[in-house]
């Protein structure tokens, strides 16, 4: 999906980064040419203003979108993913474990859920980023409570991860 979308505008940089931000935020964009998240409009002006581009700019990404039948058959249906909790976590007592791997690893969600179940700790939100997106992308897990030290060096063994922070 990424690549399609850089392909499509790869000669405007502005309205690239608006089409990062409708993919990243799960923003879609109706047939008669409305952006929505959810089921809340949202003005061209606001998503200027966050992208600090020209709200005229907001509305030809969203044009071009609609012109281009793949990228028009995502982004009609493209919804966002809910409330990341790792910013409340601690009001919650939830723990949080980001964990980076190379881009291409397989299992590593399998792996590190694996362990975190072996110590009888229900896991409440995973969010694994795209690294075609994301030019750093993390897996995050959240926990109903904060893991054990003692996790950090058998999540660190997993083939092809890279870093490990538990908070």
């Amino acid at each position: 999906m990424w690549n399609e979308i850089k392909k499509h505008f790869e000669d405007s940089p502005s309205k690239l980064k608006v089409a990062k931000l409708f993919v990243e935020m799960g923003i879609r964009i109706d047939e008669r040419c409305r952006i929505y998240i959810g089921e809340i409009e949202l003005s061209a002006t606001k998503i200027a203003e966050a992208t600090n581009v020209d709200r005229r700019i907001v509305r030809e990404t969203a044009q071009g979108i609609l012109e281009s039948p793949e990228l028009r058959r995502l982004f009609l249906n493209l919804q966002p993913a809910g409330p990341l909790l790792k910013g409340v976590s601690k009001y919650l007592g939830y723990g949080v474990v980001e964990i980076r791997a190379e881009p291409k690893a397989v299992g590593v969600i399998a792996q590190a859920t694996n362990l975190i179940a072996g110590k009888g700790i229900s896991i409440r939100q995973i969010l694994a980023e795209d690294a075609e997106i994301y030019p750093d992308p993390k897996l995050i897990i959240i926990t109903e409570k904060p893991l054990p030290g003692e996790l950090l060096p058998l999540l660190l063994k997993i083939s092809s991860v890279t870093q490990v922070t538990i908070s």
